[in-house]
């Protein structure tokens, strides 16, 4: 059993060495590193369809893909990173989005064939 002080001062020096290593995040869509403000989880499989695997992702990457697709299609065909890497509208946007920085955003509009719907 260990003591009260001892405990702290343990709690204290794994408290300590965690700070020291900022915990770095890679989107999986566009390969940049992920700012803790920017970070986003997307679920593979829409929540609403029954999924519960995440991935974390910049804010502006999870905003292109849900302006992008509908939940039905993020469901069936676009539920893996590879296959949104392939399609072709997010293949332009991750081209663009390689280019800026990290904490780089910008605001997200709607695709045109989602607004015709």
């Amino acid at each position: 059993m260990t003591g009260r002080i001892k405990k702290k001062y343990i709690l204290e020096e794994f408290s300590n060495s965690t700070d020291l290593l900022p915990e770095v995040v890679i989107c999986p869509l566009c390969d940049r590193a992920v700012p803790k403000s920017q970070r986003d989880e997307h679920h593979l499989i829409p929540k609403s369809h029954g999924g519960r695997h995440t991935v974390v992702l910049h804010r502006i990457c999870h905003r292109q893909i849900h302006a992008t697709f509908t939940e039905t299609e993020l469901a069936r065909q676009y539920n893996d990173i590879e296959q949104l890497k392939l399609q072709a509208d997010m293949s332009g946007f991750i081209q663009w989005i390689r280019l800026k920085p990290d904490n780089f955003f910008e605001r997200t509009r709607k695709s045109r064939r989602l607004k015709s719907k």
